[in-house]
């Protein structure tokens, strides 16, 4: 890792388009196999060395900080009755990192989101790591360290992680426009959910970011943008036009993102991960394929 230590995790949005399952339930708890979506984001994170996460929450979201607490009476539970094997399952809530947790009280975007983070942060060099998606099955993947690095090695003041998405979803996200060429490169602009006649590329922001501390004074500046929110993208629009360097890494091949913002996208991570899982997945495999049969 580098000299980076703090991650800022936005978890506050309601989670619509989830609905019901998410009226008094985060979205970022609902499970993907054996986890909650934000246990694999802070799985992550701790992989690649980050020391202190501050939550940006919102309201019914006590669930996340029950989560990442130590429940001793739990432990003691599973242990008196001779269920210690369990216990392992437990093991993320003695990871070495520290959590912290501020509420966003207007839920007025992302932008907004991660400027509440500015007491907290500092002066600081920081990532930015969106609860609701999973990069990598299972979240292997080190694309913050691989950012990471190239922020210290570039002097950059951003540093996004991209994937290739089809053009006809483009419309859907932040999209890059490349200076130069290749898995690293330095970026021209960024547009927030630009038409498909106006995307400069099929590139589009992949829920991960380090930043340095020069972005809370560009979502000072920015103004609401797509759906009347406060755009993270339009802020480091802002920080290129300003002569700041912004870089794109492109995720692996292996580093597909898991975006949990629609069933539709739930419901396939979901059974992908259980199909991968080694204790269960050759049994649901063949469950699946037999129901598929009888539905043919």
């Amino acid at each position: 890792m580098t000299d980076i230590s703090i991650a800022v995790v936005p978890v506050a949005g309601i989670g619509t388009r989830l609905l019901p399952a998410t009226k008094s339930q985060p979205k970022e708890m609902l499970p993907v196999g054996r986890k909650p979506v934000v246990q694999y984001v802070v799985d992550e994170l701790t992989r690649v060395g980050l020391q202190r996460l501050l939550f940006i929450t919102g309201p019914s979201k006590t669930s996340i900080e029950n989560h990442f607490d130590i429940d001793a009476e739990l432990i003691q539970v599973l242990r008196e009755s001779g269920k210690e094997d369990l216990l392992a399952e437990l093991s993320f809530e003695r990871a070495p990192i520290q959590y912290f947790y501020t509420r966003q009280r207007q839920l007025l975007g992302l932008g907004h989101a991660v400027s509440c983070a500015r007491p907290f942060v500092g002066d600081q060099p920081f990532v930015v790591a969106l609860g609701d998606s999973i990069i990598g099955l299972n979240a292997q993947s080190d694309v913050v360290r691989r950012m990471s690095r190239c922020f210290v090695e570039t002097g950059a003041d951003a540093v996004i992680a991209v994937e290739e998405v089809p053009h006809a979803e483009i419309r859907h996200y932040g999209v890059a426009m490349p200076k130069t060429t290749g898995d690293i490169f330095e970026l021209a602009d960024v547009i927030e959910k630009p038409t498909l006649e106006d995307a400069p590329s099929n590139l589009a922001i992949a829920a991960r970011y380090v930043f340095s501390p020069t972005i809370f004074d560009a979502l000072e500046q920015i103004q609401p943008g797509s759906g009347g929110e406060l755009q993270l993208t339009d802020a480091i629009r802002l920080l290129i036009q300003n002569g700041g360097k912004v870089y794109g890494l492109r995720l692996h091949n292996h580093e597909r993102r898991y975006d949990i913002g629609t069933f539709d996208s739930y419901f396939r991570a979901f059974v992908e991960f259980a199909l991968a899982d080694e204790k269960h997945g050759a049994t649901l495999r063949t469950y699946l394929e037999e129901l598929l049969r009888k539905a043919a």
